[in-house]
């Protein structure tokens, strides 16, 4: 009998959550505006609830927990925790500035639907 020993090839890692340069750029300009403290990022969270499972959730933040995980695009600094990530492989923070209204929004390839307004989205 013979064991094959060569190593297998490990699994793929899932593609990691990226920053737009427009995304960036407008962190930067409302960390200006705001005259926020240096060290401060913008977080991205993933939450439970919103109209159809699961919510985003953005707001500046200057405190990093040892789970996060920090995405530098464009001199600013994103963080995630480790638990959103899970949700958010492979998807994109954009800066969306249309007639409607100018917002971050995130384009999930792992979200099965969305509501209308783009804060909201399922798995299923």
């Amino acid at each position: 009998m013979t064991i094959n020993s060569a190593p297998q090839n490990p699994a793929p890692e899932s593609p990691a959550f990226s920053v737009s340069e427009d995304a960036a750029r407008r962190i930067g300009e409302i960390l200006t505006e705001q005259s926020a403290p240096s060290g401060t990022s913008l977080r991205v969270a993933v939450d439970a609830g919103g109209c159809n499972g699961f919510q985003y959730r953005f707001k500046l933040d200057d405190t990093r927990h040892e789970d996060d995980i920090v995405i530098e695009q464009g001199g600013v600094s994103v963080i995630v925790d480790e638990t959103s990530m899970s949700l958010l492989a492979g998807a994109r923070l954009e800066w969306v500035d249309k007639l409607m209204g100018a917002h971050f929004a995130v384009s999930n390839p792992n979200a099965a639907s969305s509501c209308g307004c783009g804060s909201s989205f399922s798995l299923d």
